[in-house]
């Protein structure tokens, strides 16, 4: 018996070692490939970005490429602070949820009840607040950016969500079509400050910045952040040109993407949605659901719950050959784009940054695909 217990343990200290190695070195080769794939995408000399993929508390890439500044040649790291464009809209969400649990308000509270100043009272009595959350308002743009870009590169979410204020009709009855759009969060931004009685950058800061660790996250409020920040460029004629703020409006409109984080805070970030750090996990997982009214004519189902796009595969428009679901959302602004993607199903986040107006999660994906980290 003592010589059949030492046979098993070793065949188990073998076996462990030999599963030990292929993992290492399987995520030595993914590593190998990432960075190969990135290498080609970003210069050293040029604008760049950041990236990491985890599962569970275990880091399985993580590495950034290029310039934060072409100015002052800093170079892009997890540290950097970058714009996060619509990822925000995750914060404002999360924001009108917590008051909700606090029973500040109802997500099935109507518009008018926090813009009396609405032209057509009745319509403005129709729109729930969980309209506003799942883009399926109906309220219209009537923003004018492209033709008075001037003023709304210093408007803020006031004056951004007024224009929608006049509206006399909607595009589809509330509640039962999606229709992507900004103002709604710059209306829900506004809506967190007649409820909270704080600016609602104040109210974010302090209820999920400061619980989550996030100390180098910060939100604009008509000024651009002045040190240790990326700038975003976009290449015109084989030349980067600066592209964010001063030259791209809406960035002072700060409830559809004025949230500045790093690799490094957003990885706090999601530990803190998966631990419910800063709300109870009810929140969290209400979050995460997605919901199917009754009335609803879209042509697709609903995948927005209000707070993230939740479907399976990478895309929510697009049909991949993986097969796992995944709750994620993306950020374009200027020369700024990033993504933040979890999969619960293995445990894992991905999450990237970049400024040279690249869009990376094709890259990744294939590549992990390809590895069998997703199927």
């Amino acid at each position: 018996m003592r010589l059949n217990f030492k046979l098993i343990s070793g065949l188990l200290l073998t076996l462990s070692i030999h599963f030990l190695s292929f993992a290492q070195s399987r995520e030595k080769l993914l590593k190998s490939k990432l960075d190969s794939a990135f290498s080609e995408l970003f210069k050293a000399d040029e604008p760049g970005g950041a990236i990491l993929i985890q599962q569970g508390n275990k880091i399985l890439y993580e590495n950034s490429f290029g310039l934060a500044d072409l100015k002052t040649r800093e170079k892009f790291t997890s540290k950097t602070v970058s714009n996060l464009g619509s990822i925000t809209k995750t914060f404002v969400s999360y924001g009108i949820l917590m008051l909700q649990h606090r029973q500040k308000l109802s997500t099935d509270d109507n518009l008018l009840t926090f813009f009396p100043g609405f032209k057509n009272k009745n319509l403005a009595s129709s729109i729930k607040l969980r309209h506003m959350l799942t883009h399926s308002s109906g309220l219209p743009d009537l923003r004018n950016v492209d033709k008075d870009s001037i003023f709304y590169l210093t408007a803020k979410d006031e004056e951004n969500f007024r224009p929608l204020q006049s509206t006399d009709s909607l595009e589809f009855e509330p509640g039962t079509q999606f229709n992507y759009s900004n103002p709604a969060y710059n209306g829900l931004a506004l809506v967190i400050e007649k409820t909270s009685g704080m600016k609602w950058q104040q109210f974010i800061g302090q209820n999920i910045f400061k619980p989550a660790g996030m100390k180098n996250s910060r939100i604009t409020d008509g000024s651009f952040p002045e040190s240790h920040v990326a700038h975003a460029y976009i290449l015109k004629d084989n030349r980067y040109q600066e592209y964010d703020y001063g030259e791209y409006p809406t960035f002072t409109a700060a409830g559809n993407g004025g949230v500045w984080s790093s690799i490094e805070d957003l990885k706090k970030y999601i530990a803190a949605i998966n631990q419910c750090t800063f709300t109870d996990c009810s929140v969290i997982k209400s979050s995460e659901t997605i919901t199917h009214p009754s009335g609803w004519k879209g042509k697709k189902a609903p995948y927005h719950t209000g707070t993230w796009f939740v479907h399976n595969g990478f895309y929510a428009d697009i049909k991949t050959e993986e097969n796992v679901n995944v709750i994620e959302h993306a950020g374009d602004q200027g020369g700024f784009k990033s993504h933040l993607i979890m999969i619960p199903e293995k445990n894992m986040s991905i999450i990237w940054l970049t400024n040279n107006n690249k869009f990376i999660t094709g890259h990744i994906r294939r590549i992990l695909l390809q590895m069998k980290y997703i199927d």
